[in-house]
């Protein structure tokens, strides 16, 4: 990589990897659940989800290359961590409490992402794609706001409550 164009092709790539590998652990991460609002929080973003990849997909087509052919390897990492909570843990406010915490991890890591790539495009001049861009990047704000709120409102008590009543 010469130049900041190019570095800002493969951060989408990187992106896009990192968006299709969560397509796949976020169902598993539904069905684990067992906090109506976590499972619909996490449905809900799915759809986002698939739109990221789209808009991911039309800035590549836009700058005439293939989003794919990388993988992300922190998204792979973070995932295995999540696949690794699901098979030390049953199916409870304690799993739903470690799942917040792993879509957390995930949606750091795309907004620390998705706010480079809004600032490269500006640099850039690529307006459609940083409208593109933006438009992700508050999506996964909001998206990481509801987790907390989650957390906070339902799932981090009732993970406390099931500790008291082990005792």
């Amino acid at each position: 990589m010469n130049n900041l164009q190019e570095a800002f092709e493969e951060l989408v790539k990187d992106m896009y990897s990192a968006e299709k590998q969560v397509l796949k652990a976020l169902p598993k991460a539904a069905s684990a659940s067992t906090s109506k609002d976590l499972i619909a929080g996490i449905e809900a973003h799915i759809k986002q989800t698939e739109q990221h990849v789209v808009r991911l997909e039309e800035i590549a087509s836009r700058g005439g290359y293939k989003p794919s052919g990388k993988v992300c390897t922190a998204a792979k990492g973070i995932i295995e961590e999540q696949d690794e909570a699901l098979s030390e843990h049953e199916k409870g406010p304690l799993l739903d409490a470690v799942l917040v915490c792993g879509c957390q991890k995930f949606e750091h890591y795309e907004i620390a992402n998705y706010g480079t790539a809004v600032s490269w495009a500006k640099l850039l001049g690529l307006k459609e794609d940083l409208n593109a861009l933006q438009e992700t990047l508050t999506e996964e704000k909001e998206t990481n706001q509801k987790l907390t709120d989650v957390a906070d409102s339902t799932v981090n008590k009732a993970a406390l409550s099931e500790m008291a009543g082990a005792r």
